[in-house]
């Protein structure tokens, strides 16, 4: 395929992960790693590899042992305002947890936590997504290029 600037290449990526995302994919292990290649065949950037499977969906969409209740911080009127509009745009599943990469969770998390004014952020989604270090994955997205558009499409779907 030709793409014609970068944008493009990123918004047929996410649409393409989006489409395996809701494909059962629980029998395969597989995966997609998009690289940049500028013209003249130079290799400049590897983007991202996206998990699929048995093997990966652990790590990229963990499953907790018990259901989860809402915090209290993210059960407030805007917040669920917040969680439909996350859900529609297939950000979070029917409970809330995150559909996405560790990176565009943190992502997410910080968005929501910025419009409800939470303060500790960091300890209540931890808590209620099961998942630890959510601030390095945070501080990891900030260095992803792909986190841009992402970033992009949250301020679209969370305003």
């Amino acid at each position: 395929m030709n793409f014609n600037n970068d944008n493009e290449v990123l918004d047929f990526f996410y649409r393409l992960l989006d489409m395996l995302h809701q494909t059962d994919l629980q029998n395969f292990g597989s995966h997609i790693q998009l690289v940049y290649v500028a013209p003249g065949a130079q290799h400049v950037d590897h983007i991202q590899t996206q998990y699929f499977g048995e093997r990966h969906s652990a790590a990229l969409h963990p499953v907790p042992q018990k259901q989860s209740e809402l915090p209290e911080a993210l059960a407030t009127p805007q917040a669920m305002l917040l969680w439909q509009k996350a859900q529609l745009a297939g950000y979070v599943d029917e409970h809330y947890q995150p559909l996405l990469s560790r990176t565009q969770a943190a992502l997410l998390a910080d968005a929501m936590a910025e419009r409800l004014g939470i303060k500790e952020k960091w300890k209540v989604f931890e808590s209620f997504w099961h998942r630890k270090n959510m601030y390095k994955d945070y501080y990891d997205a900030l260095n992803q290029k792909q986190s841009l558009v992402f970033q992009d499409s949250m301020k679209v779907v969370l305003s």
